[in-house]
């Protein structure tokens, strides 16, 4: 049955599966990309990761330019290019080569994981108040779990050796609202400097790039986003726990801009789909490991086969580290993964939502967005 038309956009991780490469893993993310076009799915959006054995996305604007390549009209994008590591200018240098060529397809999705680390962000009593839940469920029944701590990350050796080897020596990140405002001023060509010199960025200036910041709670990317009139993307998927403080905090903040005369949210989910339940959930059974390594600082290990993520002896303390991840994936048939996104999409107002998959095979991991892109009722090319 085809539900309301709101856009559904993909993730793309590209994920290293046990027994494979970092080469396949990129053949298979543009052969999805090129399905997903097909298929109706409104944008294709990378992350960026390092250092994770299991993730090969280190570089959007490369697998950007490749996937523009072997597609035509899916908007692209970054979700979300890492600022801590990186200048205003060359993000601004980067998607304008990529504009140069196929203007008017990109998004620059921005994010702020190597940066500073904004700890402990307050939540307005407004905010806090519109992201009341009962039991853990938001008044539609839309989970929402207890909120997810991240402070053992901020002590990872991983972290440390991000830092060391993406910065550097002696560098400082800027900070993350000015940096915001020097990518729009390098794009709108109203860049002004101390020294007086006027500054152009060819190309870049004037590209018609879509802006997106991503965030995952009510604090510095919300307001940012809000502030600056840009669209927001809220991460349930890495943390429901704060996706309804994310995007209200987002909201409250909202400022019309020349782009944007009213807030534009798009919200994440991860999903399996199969042709019955029983095998979504076989299909998604190595993804609690998957979310261990990555939480427990060790960086995302190669996404394991079922029989593989059935030989590890859980902890409790495993356990407690992934649980409000595996139980807010959205698993099971097209109709019941559907119902699920519209929960969501309800609970958050949302006008966009973006799923991610990731399943050891990847013939399963096209087969659960074909299913659900029938299901949705997008128009297939």
């Amino acid at each position: 049955m085809a539900t309301a038309r709101t856009p559904l956009a993909v993730l793309d991780l590209v994920p290293v599966s046990t027994g494979s490469t970092a080469g396949q893993a990129l053949r298979n993310s543009l052969d999805l990309a090129r399905r997903a076009e097909q298929l109706g799915y409104s944008r294709y959006w990378f992350a960026e990761h390092h250092l994770n054995p299991g993730v090969a996305g280190t570089s959007p604007a490369v697998l950007l330019a490749l996937a523009a390549a072997v597609t035509s009209d899916i908007r692209l994008g970054s979700g979300a290019l890492q600022l801590g590591h990186r200048t205003a200018l060359s993000a601004v240098e980067e998607f304008g080569l990529l504009d140069a060529v196929h203007a008017g397809r990109f998004d620059l999705g921005l994010g702020r994981s190597g940066g500073p680390a904004e700890r402990g962000t307050p939540v307005a009593d407004g905010v806090a108040e519109a992201a009341a839940t009962v039991d853990g469920r938001a008044p539609n029944g839309l989970l929402v779990p207890k909120r997810y701590s991240n402070e053992h990350l901020l002590r990872s050796p991983l972290l440390a050796l991000h830092r060391k080897l993406l910065q550097l020596p002696g560098a400082e990140s800027q900070p993350y609202d000015e940096q915001v405002g020097d990518i729009l001023a390098l794009l709108a060509g109203t860049y002004a400097p101390d020294t007086g010199f006027e500054t152009q960025v060819v190309p870049g200036e004037g590209a018609a790039l879509q802006l997106w910041v991503l965030g995952s709670s009510a604090g510095i990317s919300a307001q940012v986003a809000g502030a600056n009139g840009l669209r927001f993307a809220a991460n349930y998927h890495v943390s429901p726990g704060t996706v309804l403080e994310a995007v209200e905090g987002y909201r409250q903040a909202f400022k019309p801009s020349a782009g944007l005369d009213r807030p534009y949210v798009s919200v994440s989910a991860d999903v399996v789909v199969a042709e019955d339940e029983g095998t979504a959930r076989e299909l998604a059974t190595g993804y609690g490991l998957w979310v261990r390594s990555i939480r427990s600082g060790e960086g995302a290990i190669a996404f394991p086969t079922p029989e593989e993520a059935r030989r590890h002896i859980w902890s409790e303390e495993d356990r407690a580290l992934v649980a409000d991840r595996t139980a807010t994936q959205f698993i099971g048939t097209a109709p019941q993964v559907a119902e699920q996104l519209r929960t969501l999409r309800d609970a958050t107002g949302a006008d966009e939502l973006i799923v991610t998959t990731i399943t050891h095979g990847h013939a399963d991991r096209v087969r659960s967005f074909e299913l659900l892109a029938a299901e949705w009722g997008l128009t297939a090319g």
